[in-house]
């Protein structure tokens, strides 16, 4: 008989977060991410998944500029990874990402596609994948990535923000 005190997260039973926050970004993105981080707690529980619109020539420095911000553990995805309770995840350059079953999947990104729309390729998934626990936020960036997105993990019962036009860089996104 299940013990009637116990809580639908209890980490005995589901060891992974209550919530799971993806976070899109593009251009002007980086400061945006470093002040979201120097306000959030490092003990919500929750996981962060990072995706944000990389050059493929340049190494990211984002590991190393939010750990200035934030103690939680920082990883740079690799495929498979489980996403766990206060830790934040990095896409890495020229891949696709999405997650299953609670694990990040990694896909080399098709090179002869004019677009690529990783942001709302990842939402559609936490939407999918974890339904009202997901939550979406879209920072600075141009373009549409991430509108798309934002709309399934609404219809699953989750939470969106977007950044205001008045602190963001690029308005585009939000």
């Amino acid at each position: 008989m299940p013990n009637e005190n116990t809580s639908e997260h209890d980490d005995t039973t589901n060891p992974g977060p209550p919530y799971i926050v993806g976070v899109g970004a593009s251009a002007g993105g980086l400061e945006a991410l470093e002040q979201m981080f120097k306000v959030t707690p490092d003990d919500t529980g929750m996981a962060f998944v990072i995706v944000q619109h990389l050059s493929p020539d340049f190494k990211s420095l984002m590991h190393e500029l939010l750990a200035r911000h934030t103690r939680m553990s920082i990883h740079r995805v690799h495929d498979g990874i489980e996403v766990e309770p206060n830790s934040l995840y990095l896409i890495p350059p020229k891949q696709e990402m999405v997650i299953a079953g609670g694990k990040l999947r990694l896909t080399e990104k098709d090179p002869s596609l004019a677009l690529s729309l990783p942001i709302d390729h990842f939402f559609r998934s936490l939407a999918s994948d974890v339904g009202s626990r997901s939550i979406a936020i879209v920072l600075s960036g141009t373009g549409s990535d991430g509108s798309r997105g934002l709309r399934d993990v609404h219809d699953a019962g989750g939470l969106v923000i977007a950044q205001s036009a008045e602190s963001a860089k690029f308005d585009g996104m939000p």
